[in-house]
């Protein structure tokens, strides 16, 4: 039975964003990506009129991909300090991950062409972030805003972006295999987020 509809479109947008990820922006091509989908071109651009908008809308679903595998602090741990512990070294394994990272490049790459999707990308993966640990300090530890804010910044300024600036550029190894919650520890090493979370995170 032929897919139609909103499940054709979700089937060309996850085969889009893996064309995208394989060949790059501009390698990539409407005509590709239908063969890849096995639709027709004429689907293809009925549910998207170009391959800019078919770009946008890719980066779009990788937000809702990335937003739910994430979580918030309080899906991780009771205890507040661990909360964020595990928060942070989730959000490092998901951003280390070989798509991941890909994704990362491709965002910047286009940040000229496509600044709108780009700074898609970048609330999506990096600006939530930031705002879903703020929230969970400023509710749990009797935190201002602009004290959550700060605290957030140092802490994932310290312990997630060096790695992460590393490993864009190649430096690091991406982690193998797609990133699972239950081996964060074991794909992570911890003990510097703990270390900056006991120095910076009040729990009293």
């Amino acid at each position: 039975m032929a897919i139609r509809g909103a499940a054709l479109r979700e089937h060309i947008l996850l085969t889009a964003k893996d064309v995208f990820l394989e060949m790059g922006f501009e390698r990539a091509s409407m005509d590709v990506i239908a063969i890849r989908a096995a639709t027709s071109k004429r689907s293809l651009y009925a549910h998207f009129a170009s391959k800019e908008k078919l770009f946008r809308d890719v980066v779009e679903l990788v937000r809702e991909l990335y937003l739910g595998r994430l979580g918030t602090p309080g899906d991780y741990a009771e205890d507040i300090a661990e909360a964020v512990v595990l928060f942070c070294g989730r959000f490092l394994q998901l951003i280390l991950w070989e798509p991941a990272l890909r994704t990362c490049r491709l965002g910047i790459g286009q940040a000229e062409r496509l600044p709108d999707a780009s700074a898609g990308f970048y609330d999506a993966i990096f600006h939530t972030t930031h705002e879903r640990l703020e929230d969970f300090l400023t509710e749990h530890c009797r935190l201002t805003r602009a004290e959550s804010t700060e605290i957030t910044n140092q802490l994932i300024g310290r312990t997630v972006y060096p790695r992460v600036f590393r490993a864009l550029l190649g430096v690091e190894p991406p982690l193998p295999g797609q990133p699972d919650e239950a081996t964060i520890a074991k794909d992570i090493d911890l003990a510097p987020i703990r270390e900056a979370v006991a120095a910076l995170v009040p729990t009293d």
